[in-house]
């Protein structure tokens, strides 16, 4: 299991970026922060289900619908999973 409260924002965004080259056969290289991930990296809500149902697979931690609905980006993915931590570290 990951625990994100024990990764750096950079280790989170590296560890994001192989997750999504992994699952959807992406270019690591040509992932950024900025990268959305539907107009980008062409993921469609079938694919962002999945990427939910892996992200707590790996980090135990589960985001909320109404948070996931407002992912866009790849920095959107780090800042929910940080802010998730924060929560629950409270």
């Amino acid at each position: 299991m990951v625990v994100v409260s024990e990764m750096s924002r950079d280790e989170l965004y590296v560890w994001v970026v192989d997750l999504l080259a992994e699952m959807f056969e992406l270019d690591k290289a040509s992932l950024t922060l900025e990268s959305n991930l539907y107009a980008d990296l062409d993921i469609d809500s079938i694919d962002a289900v999945d990427l939910a149902v892996k992200l707590k697979q790996m980090t135990g931690m589960r985001l909320q619908p109404e948070v996931f609905k407002k992912i866009r980006t790849i920095g959107d993915v780090i800042d929910a999973l940080l802010n998730l931590q924060a929560e629950q570290s409270t």
